[in-house]
């Protein structure tokens, strides 16, 4: 095989790969394409769930490629193989489902499995789903399950919304959760220890090379760990900015909405 700088990708999806519409552009399809017939490994990690990931990979003519999913509470590939899976324990999930917020202020999620679930009916966020047309269940939580939870996530109007639902989980489950956000808007509650990071080192622990072989791209603060872990990192230009402060370090190229990933990958890798 060819000798590349690197032996795969990974990219988040939202503010990242998808442009801004939300969806993955015909220059976009056509790089992966060409970079899995140099055999580089193709894998995205994001918050959503792996539903809503495969009618995406559908429209990519790929045979191999890896989904890291609810920011790496599941990992699978294309095949339907489960590479990682790490549950919220359905007491823990019950209870962070049903504390006390500003409902006028905040809405409550989760992803269960193959679903999402929701408290209020949302409409603005279908546009986040137009190529999947993978849709939440509106439920009254406290008489919901929390079996198969990877996430519970809660939206606000406002950022500041989420300031005192934030401190009150580290003040009660801080030693039993991992917290992240997915967009300044959006605080995301997954089982301890699981992040894209560590759900990329556990898919890579099969393989023949390590997280220094790996080209990563992210825009939001649920990407810090796994943009510093891996051999090059690179932030979009349209970034959350607290991730810009937190990752000095790495690269800051172009924007979701003109394809950047796409772009870079075929500069480095010699595509055309």
């Amino acid at each position: 095989m060819q000798q590349f700088p690197f032996r795969a990708i990974v990219s988040d999806l939202d503010g990242t790969l998808l442009n801004s519409n939300h969806m993955i552009g015909e220059f976009t399809i056509n790089t992966l394409e060409k970079l899995a017939e140099k055999g580089v490994d193709i894998m995205l990690a994001t918050g959503r769930n792996h539903t809503d990931l495969i009618p995406i990979f559908k429209k990519v003519n790929i045979k191999k490629a890896v989904m890291i999913t609810s920011n790496g509470a599941r990992a699978q590939d294309l095949q339907g193989n489960l590479l990682v899976s790490n549950y919220l324990p359905e007491n823990l999930a019950l209870d962070i489902m049903n504390i006390d917020f500003d409902h006028s202020r905040v809405c409550v999620n989760s992803y269960q499995g193959d679903d999402w679930f929701i408290n209020i009916d949302v409409p603005q966020l279908r546009k986040f789903h137009k190529d999947s047309g993978f849709m939440y269940e509106v439920v009254d939580f406290s008489q919901h399950h929390g079996r198969e939870t990877e996430k519970v996530f809660f939206i606000g109007r406002e950022a500041q919304d989420l300031v005192p639902i934030e401190q009150y989980l580290k003040n009660n489950y801080g030693d039993m959760v991992s917290m992240t956000y997915s967009t300044t808007q959006c605080l995301e509650v997954m089982n301890k220890n699981v992040s894209k990071a560590n759900a990329l080192q556990q898919v890579l622990s099969h393989r023949d090379y390590d997280m220094q072989h790996c080209l990563a791209f992210g825009d939001g603060m649920n990407d810090v760990d796994m943009l510093s872990g891996v051999g090059k990192g690179c932030v979009m230009g349209n970034a959350d900015p607290r991730l810009k402060l937190a990752c000095p370090q790495l690269d800051v190229i172009g924007v979701n909405s003109h394809e950047a990933v796409a772009s870079y990958i075929r500069a480095t890798f010699g595509i055309v």
